[in-house]
């Protein structure tokens, strides 16, 4: 433990500059798909990205199907489909509420998109609402409050190192582990989202530059330093203090029962994150930029 005991609070560097302007960051929830189920918590509408006007209302609580069609695409209304002459269209609430796709509500709004005769299904949102959907998916809600401190740093860190990573699909990250696991608002918590406000914004930096802070489950014991072929310079191998769980996943970066291990004996997130990875610092992103 003597590593962890020369870790100090004070040697954390708070940049309050932007360090990355972010705007709304945008996860693929479904590609390639032959429907969509969508909705709204209160009254919605699905508006034509390209003129910017209404194809029709949603009623509150209803759902709906939309279907590619040719190439744009249909929505079943009260049992019969109805064209609807765009291939790229938003969903969104009228006032204060939630979007609904995957069987799961969303801040936010919901786009889809036909492309190539498939429906791509994206949740447009706020870096800071992405993250609270984050972070319970990637970590059990009962885990110590300063684990989920760390998981909403680095799950933050990662997204703005990662943006346009599937630019290909027309968003940036998908909603799985390929890249983060994201459950929307349905999978939020008051404990987790509390972690999540209060590091809002906080990402960790090396040489200036947010690093895809990579995390796993378990390492096994110790932690491994490649990443998939290229060696990173904030990435080094560590005790994990996961001994007694089995390794699940990369063992790449942060041991996220590692992490929960570490809290439960005291240690804050900034500590925790600066014994995973080497030589790092703390910076805000300007809250302007991405809310």
């Amino acid at each position: 433990m003597k590593k962890i005991l020369l870790i100090c609070f004070f040697s954390i560097l708070f940049n309050l500059a932007s360090v990355l302007p972010c705007n709304a960051i945008k996860i693929g929830l479904q590609t390639d798909a032959e429907s969509a189920g969508v909705g709204t918590s209160v009254k919605g509408t699905i508006i034509d990205v390209h003129t910017n006007k209404t194809i029709c209302d949603l009623e509150a609580m209803k759902g709906y199907e939309i279907k590619p069609y040719h190439n744009i695409m249909a929505i079943k209304y009260n049992g019969e489909y109805y064209k609807i002459s765009s291939d790229n269209v938003v969903i969104k609430p009228l006032t204060t509420g939630f979007v609904s796709a995957k069987g799961k509500w969303y801040r936010g709004i919901i786009r889809i998109q036909n492309r190539n005769g498939k429906l791509t299904v994206i949740n447009d949102i706020s870096l800071e609402e992405y993250i609270r959907g984050v972070v319970p998916a990637e970590m059990p809600s009962g885990w110590a409050y300063e684990a989920h401190k760390a998981q909403a740093i680095a799950a933050r860190s990662y997204a703005l190192a990662n943006l346009g990573k599937r630019a290909q699909y027309g968003y940036d990250l998908k909603d799985t582990p390929e890249d983060q696991a994201y459950n929307g608002a349905s999978g939020e918590t008051a404990d987790t989202n509390a972690a999540v406000e209060e590091t809002k914004g906080i990402v960790l930096t090396y040489d200036d530059k947010v690093i895809s802070a990579y995390y796993s489950a378990s390492a096994g014991g110790q932690t491994n330093t490649n990443s998939w072929g290229s060696s990173l310079p904030y990435l080094r191998s560590v005790p994990s203090f996961d001994d007694n769980v089995k390794k699940n996943g990369h063992g790449v970066g942060m041991s996220q029962h590692g992490a929960n291990n570490l809290a439960k004996q005291g240690y804050n997130a900034y500590q925790i994150l600066q014994y995973f990875y080497n030589d790092v610092k703390f910076a805000r992103v300007n809250p302007q930029s991405y809310n």
